[in-house]
């Protein structure tokens, strides 16, 4: 039963993993794109990980996916977060659909 817990968490992460993919051909602005890359993307990973923990007894590997799981949580919002500023610096977003431009006080700086 464990077995097919896991192997359905693996297929589900996969298909979270693909439409991560799909999404970043398929956006055509910036920060859509930083969105998607990030969210299911790590969604994607979590559900794999756990999966594989269904399926492997040994406790080095499930230290590994925990740890792997912990880095993948910590750097992905950092490292959006550092696109879309580098975006947002450049001008390379669009302006239009913004209600409140927080960044726009820092760059006069």
């Amino acid at each position: 039963m464990s077995e097919l817990v896991g192997s359905f968490l693996i297929l589900v992460g996969a298909a979270f993993g693909a439409l991560s993919g799909f999404g970043q051909v398929r956006f055509e602005d910036l920060m859509t794109r930083m969105h998607v890359a990030t969210k299911p993307g790590t969604l994607g990973l979590l559900l794999v990980a756990i999966g594989a923990m269904f399926h492997l007894n040994g406790a080095g590997a499930v230290t590994l996916l925990l740890l792997t799981i912990i880095l993948q949580f910590a750097t992905a919002p950092v490292s959006a977060h550092l696109v879309g500023r580098a975006a947002h610096r450049h001008g390379q977003w669009s302006r239009d659909d913004v209600v409140v431009d927080h960044l726009a006080e820092d760059d006069q700086l």
